[in-house]
C-alpha cells in the first residue's frame, strides 16, 4: 500500500475543474471499476446524480442510509429509483432502533454534543459498515449550496471510509440543476415541493421560509450551531493534510502517472 494525499488531489482536481459531471463519473468508473460506489440521502442533487449514473449505463451501486427515522417520501423515492432507474442500491442500517437509543442515551439531538453524537451513530458508523469495499464514494455535493459547501473540492480523502471522496457535481449551479430536472424528469423527493430545501431525517428538519439559507431547516431547534451530520468530510474540515493508503497502481491511474485514459 501506498499513501496518496489531500495535497495530491488538489493537484488532480484543479485540472477537473471544466469537466462535466458525465466526464468526472466516466473518470470514477474507469480509475476505480467496481471499487467505486455512490452514496446518495434521495435529495434532489443525488435524484441528478442517480439519474445520470443510470443514463451513462455506468453500472455503478448507490449507498443510502436508512437512520431509521427517515421521510417515508424519502424511502418511497429509494425505492423509484431503484425499480425505474435500474439502480442497486444498497441501504444500511444503524445497529440500534431510535427507541432502543434513546432508552439507552436518552434524547440525543437536543443538544448539539448530542446531534453529532446521533448524527455519527445513525449515519457515520452505517456507512462504515462498508468500509474495506470502496476505494472512492461519489457524493453530489455543490458549491452552490454554499456555506462549507461552497469551496468543496471535486476530490476529496475521506479518512475514515479510507477512500477517495468524488464530486462531480461540485460545478453544477442551481440553474444547471433545475434544467436538468425538466429536461430528464427525474424522480424528485416530493418533499422539495412541501417547502423543504434539504431533507434529513423526520426529527430534525423542517421547511424553509423563502428569505431563508437553504440549510435553515436542519436541526432548526440548535440555532445556527448546527448544520451538518458529519457523513461528508468536507462539511466538517479542510482535510488539507489527510492521507490514506491505496495500492499504488491505483493511486498512479487516480494521478495519471501510469495511464493512458484521459478526460
Amino acid at each position: 500500500m501506498a499513501r496518496l494525499t489531500q495535497q495530491q488531489l488538489n493537484k488532480i482536481s484543479k485540472t477537473f475543474e471544466e469537466r462535466t459531471p458525465d466526464d468526472l463519473l466516466r473518470w470514477a468508473k474507469d480509475i476505480f471499476g467496481d471499487r467505486a460506489s455512490a452514496i446518495s440521502a434521495m435529495q434532489q442533487s443525488g435524484s441528478v446524480m442517480c439519474h445520470m449514473i443510470s443514463r451513462l449505463k455506468l453500472d455503478i451501486p448507490v449507498l443510502f442510509v436508512d437512520t431509521g427515522v427517515m421521510f417515508q417520501e424519502t424511502l418511497d423515492t429509494r425505492d423509484r429509483m431503484n425499480s425505474e432507474y435500474g439502480l442497486n442500491v444498497r441501504t444500511l442500517h444503524p445497529e440500534l432502533t431510535m427507541q432502543e437509543q434513546t432508552e439507552q442515551l436518552g434524547v440525543l439531538y437536543l443538544t448539539v454534543e448530542g446531534q453529532e453524537e446521533c448524527c455519527h451513530k445513525r449515519k457515520v458508523e452505517p456507512l462504515l459498515k462498508a468500509k474495506g469495499e470502496f476505494d472512492a464514494l461519489i457524493g453530489s455535493l455543490r458549491r452552490a449550496d454554499g456555506g462549507r459547501r461552497g469551496v468543496c473540492p471535486i476530490l476529496a480523502i475521506d479518512l475514515e471510509m479510507n477512500t477517495v471522496r468524488i464530486n462531480p457535481m461540485a460545478n453544477f449551479t442551481d440553474e444547471q440543476l433545475a434544467a436538468y430536472l425538466e429536461e430528464h424528469d427525474v424522480i424528485v423527493n416530493p418533499l422539495h415541493k412541501q417547502g423543504f430545501s434539504t431533507i434529513g431525517c423526520n426529527r430534525c428538519t423542517t421547511p424553509v421560509l423563502s428569505h431563508e439559507v437553504k440549510r435553515a431547516g436542519r436541526w432548526r431547534h440548535l440555532g445556527t450551531a448546527a448544520a451538518y451530520c458529519g457523513i461528508n468530510p468536507t462539511d466538517i474540515g479542510d482535510g488539507s493534510e489527510d492521507a490514506i493508503d491505496l495500492p499504488q497502481d491505483l493511486i498512479d491511474r487516480i494521478l495519471g502517472q501510469k495511464t493512458d485514459f484521459m478526460i
